[in-house]
């Protein structure tokens, strides 16, 4: 492969020859970001116990990755236009991998809360520059498939990270949850600098840091709300004070962006109806998806029993689906359209949250919950694909970060509402809970995703530009 071909734009005729085997490199890349948050979340017992860490530690063990992941993700997108995606998806991948090598050596909180917000600053770097890559690389009825994948990755990443958190902790030991990241990361960071095309630079001029911080820090204040909600609750005056907080940040980007020479976005791209429904469904899926994890995670290790391992165990019909769903979305939604599969898939998993409700017990609550994923599992592609549909190649960076910010947006307030309506059966110990709570948690899914599917029947251009 020449350099002439690396570096030139390809013809939408002469499409790259290592694009599939691109893809597959960058999808490896992106379930490492998305297995380390449920990886984690698993090893937290055994890792607060040698480590002598208290609840509010291990809070942020978990916190301080996805606030950082989710704060700068517009900054990664905006400098993947600027520098190159290629650079860009490098650097993101090595900062990831060399903080995973300091997590795990860490002895103290101090060390590893450090690398977990040196593994968001990397994630942050990597995932949109790799979508922008993704979007860039493939046309037409070839990159809804590639979306399908990409989406397949990232949707049963979740649920396949209980599998692998139990087996990792219950095995060598919780450090290896972020050791095994090395091996990989390394292996992948050579061998998409030796394939990756040099794709050309799509926007010029200077990074806005000013717009950088305004954003990064109203997106992490909002964040950080979100995930304080499900503790505090909604209401709670200091929960409300930070959405306040946030809300002002916002306005304080949007008049910088206006008085900037080289802005970090153009706001515009947020009045495109394309943009503002690929992020709505990407929220919202994220939302249901991290919502059910959280909720059959709690079900069926404190109401039914259930040790961590087995309920890993029982969550891999749940990954499956969301990956067969997500792929089967890519080759189909050419044909039926975004606005009907959506429509069609928010069906689904509405009807797949009212099983637990009407049905009792472990395999009630797994079929329910495999029958959620199956329609979840589509919706992450047709959030890409339509989001990502009316952009220009020179604006395909900021908009990936676009629809991954509201993706970690989803994941808080998911989180946040389930662990709120569920609450009276959370807070209470194993074998002492009433499925009340789990239930009344359930059926607001539901009716989210029931509300969700009329909203983008109306939202979702019937016809993509």
């Amino acid at each position: 492969m020449s350099d002439t071909k690396s570096t030139t734009p390809r013809a939408p005729d002469a499409p790259h020859p290592l694009r599939w085997t691109a893809l597959g490199l960058l999808g490896l890349a992106q379930l490492m970001l998305i297995l380390d948050i449920t990886v984690v979340a698993i090893a937290l017992p055994d890792m607060g116990a040698e480590l002598g860490l208290g609840r509010a530690a291990l809070t942020w063990v978990v916190s301080g990755y996805a606030l950082t992941f989710g704060s700068l993700m517009l900054l990664g997108g905006r400098a993947a236009d600027l520098f190159g995606p290629k650079q860009v998806v490098l650097a993101g991948l090595a900062v990831f991998t060399a903080a995973s090598l300091a997590a795990g050596f860490a002895t103290g909180a101090p060390l590893l809360l450090a690398a977990r917000v040196a593994q968001g600053a990397g994630a942050a770097l990597l995932s949109p520059a790799a979508l922008s890559v993704v979007v860039r690389l493939f046309d037409g009825d070839e990159r809804n498939r590639a979306l399908g994948i990409w989406s397949a990755l990232g949707g049963g990443g979740a649920a396949l990270g209980v599998l692998l958190g139990g087996l990792i902790t219950a095995g060598p030991g919780w450090a290896w949850v972020f050791f095994v990241n090395v091996p990989v990361g390394l292996a992948v960071l050579v061998a998409l600098a030796r394939i990756l095309p040099r794709l050309p630079r799509a926007a010029t001029g200077s990074l806005d840091i000013p717009g950088a911080v305004l954003v990064a820090s109203a997106t992490g204040t909002l964040i950080y709300a979100l995930i304080r909600a499900g503790d505090h609750g909604w209401f709670d005056p200091v929960t409300v004070a930070l959405v306040v907080a946030a809300a002002a940040g916002y306005a304080a980007f949007a008049l910088w962006q206006r008085r900037a020479t080289a802005p970090l976005m153009d706001l515009r791209l947020l009045t495109r109806r394309p943009v503002v429904a690929g992020t709505f469904v990407i929220a919202v899926t994220t939302a249901l998806m991290v919502g059910a994890f959280f909720l059959g995670s709690f079900y069926l290790q404190n109401l039914q029993g259930h040790g961590a391992l087995l309920t890993g165990v029982l969550f891999l019909p749940v990954a499956l689906l969301t990956m067969v769903a997500a792929a089967a979305a890519g080759r189909v939604i050419g044909r039926l359209g975004a606005r009907l599969l959506a429509a069609l898939s928010l069906t689904v998993a509405a009807a797949g949250f009212l099983v637990p409700v009407l049905w009792s017990g472990t395999a009630a609550m797994v079929a329910g919950v495999s029958v959620a994923a199956a329609g979840l599992g589509g919706l992450f592609v047709v959030a890409s694909a339509t989001a990502l549909a009316s952009v220009a190649p020179h604006e395909a960076g900021v908009a990936s970060g676009i629809v991954s910010t509201f993706h970690e947006f989803g994941a808080s307030a998911g989180a946040a509402a389930v662990s709120s309506a569920a609450a009276t059966s959370i807070a209470t110990r194993a074998g002492t809970q009433s499925a009340t709570g789990f239930d009344d948690a359930f059926v607001v899914a539901a009716g989210l995703a029931a509300v969700s599917a009329v909203i983008v029947w109306w939202l979702i251009p019937a016809k993509q530009p």
